[in-house]
């Protein structure tokens, strides 16, 4: 079976690859430093992917660099093409588009970040391509101008997940969607700030998601007191600009200390680090 062709992005890639028209620019990042961000669409579908193609092609610093329709061309294409992002549809016959997706994260020599496309709104899928490696999980009904941003969030490395998509990657891994302590009276500025708002060892109820081990206490222990404050509202879902606001100091320097962090926990992307602060029992849920 093959994902639905109704609604937003199915809609607008379809009356693209009809018409030839392109949808409005995104906001977002512009090309990386080094060129353009090279797109590779995966889709069963041959007109999803036209439009899709339409809609990406015509934006500054995007250029799509191949197709695939299945998770065993998506798999060939990657390691021949080198692209920046895959936009990865699930359902497709032969090898699916989650087992693609494990397969293209573990290759090394593969530096491709995954954007799942789907029409289907479901947990297992969720769950599954961020399992698997993926870097952003976005629905078909979403706009054009979502598919671009998107694009350009998980070119940049940085994770993309709508706010109730991160809820419940939360509710999943912490109990319940429940909230990390945050700053109370943060400082006017990025200097001098309060000591760290997560405690120098788990929290109480950290039994029942095991507690970290020696190597997570380890790493921990590394963050600094602002880098901490940081995380407590990043494991909370916000976004970089939502914490620079809460703290007081600029997205510039947050996202140094996103990297930072990311770099001292040893994970990848903003989803990893919510899986590590709550199995790690840094971080846990209200109830």
């Amino acid at each position: 079976m093959t994902d639905s062709t109704q609604g937003g992005l199915n809609a607008a890639a379809e009356a693209g690859a009809n018409t030839g028209s392109t949808a409005g620019a995104g906001a977002g990042a512009g090309a990386g430093a080094s060129g353009p961000i090279r797109v590779l669409l995966v889709d069963d579908q041959e007109l999803l992917r036209a439009g899709f193609r339409i809609i990406l092609g015509a934006q500054p610093g995007i250029e799509v660099v191949g197709e695939a329709g299945s998770g065993a061309e998506a798999i060939v294409a990657a390691a021949s093409l080198a692209p920046d992002v895959i936009c990865m549809d699930v359902q497709m016959p032969g090898m699916n588009g989650l087992d693609a997706t494990r397969a293209i994260t573990g290759d090394p020599s593969i530096g491709a970040a995954v954007l799942i496309l789907t029409t289907f709104d479901r947990d297992d899928y969720l769950f599954d391509a961020l399992a698997a490696g993926a870097s952003g999980f976005l629905l078909k009904n979403s706009s054009p101008e979502q598919l671009i941003e998107a694009v350009r969030v998980v070119a940049s490395g940085e994770a993309l997940l709508s706010p109730t998509v991160t809820k419940r990657v939360i509710a999943r891994f912490g109990g319940v969607a429940g909230r990390m302590s945050q700053p109370s009276s943060p400082p006017a500025s990025g200097l001098g700030a309060a000591p760290g708002t997560l405690p120098d060892h788990p929290r109480d109820g950290r039994a029942a998601l095991g507690g970290p081990n020696d190597d997570e206490r380890a790493a921990y222990a590394l963050l600094t007191e602002r880098e901490r404050d940081v995380f407590a509202l990043l494991a909370d879902g916000l976004s970089n600009q939502e914490i620079a606001s809460t703290l007081y100091v600029g997205e510039a320097t947050v996202k140094t200390h996103v990297s930072s962090i990311f770099a001292k926990l040893g994970v990848r992307d903003r989803i990893q680090a919510i899986v590590w602060a709550f199995r790690s029992g840094y971080a846990v849920s209200d109830a």
